[in-house]
């Protein structure tokens, strides 16, 4: 559950310790401001509370790594719950109130997942996950949003380094790709998701493996 905690903490403490003009800004995400982004996080948090407290009558289905879909088709920002996600947090108008709302699901969702038994089932989106790993697929979906979330703002605190070393692991599960030792975690999921092209140094490093890049996550 550590790494789990320890992320999404992290991830909301650099949210409430932004000005209000940074949620104005872009974020890492495809045609998402810093606000828009904040917004997903709170449905997020809206969605660990709900599996958390969906136990399943069966035994799982999916691990960590099954949880992730991977598609080599970039988003575009045209997706109709992304565009509803831009509309829900341009009604917020105030940035202090994203900071509150956030902070009041997130809270509770953090306490929700310290309080879970970890081997308990739960039921996801047609899926079955232990508790356990629900949480560990959500240290990788925390770890690239707090990435997206700093994209543009070179002062904000970066992502614990237990959880971009578990997301950067869970990723080469996911893709049955390991990186290169000598990129960083931070660079391996940015260029693994394709949140940035590598550069020709990168390119070389990567070797066959940047002509299958990027790995979309859905």
């Amino acid at each position: 559950m550590d790494p789990f905690s320890r992320s999404w903490t992290a991830l909301r403490e650099a949210v409430a310790a932004l000005p209000d003009p940074d949620f104005a800004r872009p974020s890492g995400c495809t045609r998402w401001l810093v606000r828009d982004l904040v917004c997903h996080l709170v449905v997020d948090a809206q969605d660990v509370l709900i599996t958390l407290v969906t136990p399943a009558g069966t035994p799982p289905t999916h691990d960590a790594a099954a949880y992730w879909t991977v598609t080599d088709t970039p988003p575009t920002g045209d997706d109709p719950l992304d565009a509803l996600t831009v509309r829900l947090a341009a009604a917020y108008e105030d940035p202090a109130l994203l900071k509150f709302h956030l902070d009041d699901v997130g809270s509770a969702a953090g306490r929700a997942a310290r309080l879970a038994d970890p081997v308990t089932p739960v039921a996801t989106q047609d899926m079955v996950l232990t508790t356990a790993d629900y949480l560990s697929a959500y240290v990788l979906e925390w770890t690239l949003h707090h990435l997206d979330l700093i994209a543009h703002l070179p002062d904000a605190p970066p992502p614990p380094a237990e959880g971009l070393s578990h997301s950067r692991a869970l990723l080469e599960r996911i893709t049955g790709e390991p990186f290169p030792a000598s990129l960083s975690d931070p660079d391996a999921l940015l260029l693994g998701t394709g949140r940035r092209p590598p550069t020709a140094g990168e390119r070389a490093q990567l070797g066959p493996l940047a002509g299958r890049l990027p790995f979309v996550l859905g």
